[in-house]
């Protein structure tokens, strides 16, 4: 994936965030600093993916010779329109091509990239003209075939066979005839995984604290061709410091263009209302950073400053020095999927009452006889749209909590199948059932406890490694209400984060979340049990379910967004390989 993160006592985590440390009191603020890159542009992890095409079997078309094929990509949004990508090469006279034509695709985690694939057979008047420009109304179709990326990337080899059907079979009951085969494999761009470390440090800087020193971090951002910055990295928050020396800071150079491309760094002065002052600055490429290290020289930081209807820059005694600077070669989140590595799914639904009588139209619980999913439905749906293709067996625990089975006491945590022996599903449909079945066999009560399922699905990550197992848990819990075990939910996330376990939460209805939002450490402080003990690491996710309903950022999206990050962050804290 796209990577610059600083690296703590236990290992390095992801972007834009640093891993907790019991030895520095003040690491808290880094978390607030994230938000702030957040609302400068910074959009998460990604990774440069180049897709090889090759055929088998296709069907000649041709009367005296083979057929002469192409492939047109495209890609699929989800009103079912199609972008074209790229076209391969025209391969003369061939019924088994292997185009030299690469398609290079950025890969998002956190969306479902459908991938259409056509093959024509190009007629020989077309020979001498661009792909690009070929009609292809004008050439003879041979087959069509579809797939998620993440259907590609999750194999080990990262290659997937696929049939070619044709367009007028595909919504047939069995369309499948032989019209050959199309193979796909994918392979991740090297720059994707080369990264630079360097260790920052300033002398001189300005007081910008009334009462106290500067609280200095850096914020380093690439410059777009429009002129705007794009955050990329961000050092960790150093209180009372006017000669701060920071962490490691490691920059992915695909994430920045290349070693040449121009680097604005920003040195902030931390405020815990999120206004933050700017010191000063520089602009900088990676090779030049590369050279000062080398000359052992610190940089002048410069001020923007407007004098009138003038603008120029004012040369600060503030200097920037490099400390390290080093290339190296990072494993990425594909890098563990390639070895093995899956995520496995888990969701928690709340039956509280304060949901409402899910028999009437205004319940948050109300299942539509005309199929409109409600918003506990929508949630599910959009979440394991996105993660089934990370869960080999696609068998999913699924509970509810905060309701009472016929003749018995509210339960805190219980099968959503009804069963009292096992707690999985099949597939999404299985939830789905399991869902709906269990509002007709339970009474809604409460109160709203997160403790019991946390644990539940901690002991389930905590199997899998006793067990030696290459697994990642995902716990998507849907609430309607503010948590009342605070503390003992507190505990239970503190003690997970040593897990390999993230946890998605879902907030529907018209609640007031912000107390829920300290869950999320992305928002401020990090989480301390009732013993003192600080969180390893950010394992929350915390999203309301009414804020991105309507805009271009899914719910989806929202919550899965951090979650390769927090993966990285598990695998590198324990020093955990890939076998690749």
């Amino acid at each position: 994936m796209g990577n610059c993160f600083s690296n703590d006592a236990g290992g390095m985590s992801a972007v834009g965030g640093t891993a907790a440390s019991h030895a520095n009191p003040y690491d808290a603020p880094n978390d607030a600093v994230d938000l702030f890159l957040r609302s400068r542009g910074y959009h998460g992890l990604f990774s440069q993916i180049e897709i090889s095409l090759a055929a088998i079997d296709l069907r000649d078309r041709d009367v005296l010779s083979k057929s002469d094929p192409m492939v047109v990509i495209y890609t699929k949004g989800r009103d079912g329109g199609l972008s074209e990508l790229g076209r391969t090469e025209v391969v003369l006279n061939s019924l088994n091509p292997k185009w030299i034509t690469k398609q290079n695709i950025t890969y998002h985690f956190e969306v479902v990239q459908t991938l259409v694939f056509r093959v024509y057979d190009v007629d020989t008047q077309f020979h001498n003209v661009e792909v690009k420009m070929l009609q292809l109304e004008e050439q003879q179709f041979l087959g069509e075939a579809t797939c998620a990326l993440s259907e590609i990337v999750t194999k080990s080899d990262r290659l997937l066979t696929l049939n070619l059907e044709y367009r007028e079979e595909l919504d047939r009951p069995n369309p499948h005839r032989d019209r050959g085969k199309l193979i796909v494999h994918a392979e991740e761009s090297v720059s994707s995984k080369t990264a630079i470390e360097m260790s920052l440090r300033c002398l001189d800087l300005e007081y910008k604290d009334l009462f106290s020193k500067s609280d200095p971090f850096l914020v380093i951002s690439k410059l777009a061709e429009s002129g705007i910055t794009i955050p990329v990295c961000k050092t960790e928050v150093i209180k009372n410091e006017l000669k701060p020396s920071w962490k490691p800071v490691y920059i992915n150079i695909q994430q920045v263009g290349s070693k040449d491309s121009p680097l604005i760094m920003e040195c902030f002065n931390f405020n815990n209302n999120g206004k933050h002052d700017l010191i000063g600055k520089i602009q900088k490429s990676l090779a030049e950073l590369e050279k000062l290290h080398s000359s052992g020289q610190g940089e002048n930081l410069f001020l923007p400053t407007t004098v009138g209807h003038d603008s120029h820059n004012k040369v600060l005694k503030s200097q920037l020095f490099v400390d390290k600077f080093t290339e190296t070669v990072q494993h990425t989140f594909l890098d563990y999927l390639a070895g093995g590595y899956e995520l496995n799914f888990m969701v928690a639904v709340d039956f509280t009452a304060s949901n409402g009588n899910s028999r009437l139209p205004d319940s948050l619980h109300y299942i539509d006889p005309t199929g409109r999913p409600n918003a506990y439905q929508r949630a599910i749906i959009e979440v394991v749209e996105v993660l089934q293709f990370y869960d080999s067996d696609k068998r999913f625990p699924a509970w509810g909590f905060g309701a009472r089975p016929i003749d018995g006491p509210v339960s805190h945590c219980f099968n959503l199948n009804g069963s009292s022996h096992h707690c999985e599903v099949e597939g999404i449909q299985g939830i789905m059932t399991a869902y709906a079945s269990a509002l007709q066999n339970v009474s809604l009560a409460g109160p709203t406890l997160f403790g019991p399922v946390i644990t539940n699905a901690a002991l389930n990550a905590s199997q899998s490694v006793a067990n030696g197992g290459r697994k990642y848990f995902v716990l998507l819990i849907i609430t309607d209400g503010v948590v009342t075990d605070h503390q003992e939910t507190k505990d239970a996330l503190v003690k997970a984060s040593d897990l390999p376990l993230s946890i998605l939460i879902v907030g529907v209805g018209g609640a007031d979340f912000k107390e829920m939002e300290i869950l999320d450490a992305d928002k401020g402080e990090r989480l301390e049990s009732s013993t003192g003990r600080v969180a390893s690491r950010d394992i929350v996710q915390f999203v309301p379910f009414r804020d991105v309903q309507s805009g271009e950022i899914s719910v989806v999206q929202a919550l899965l967004a951090e979650l390769p990050a927090q993966f990285l962050t598990y695998m590198r804290l324990r020093d955990d390989k890939p076998i690749l």
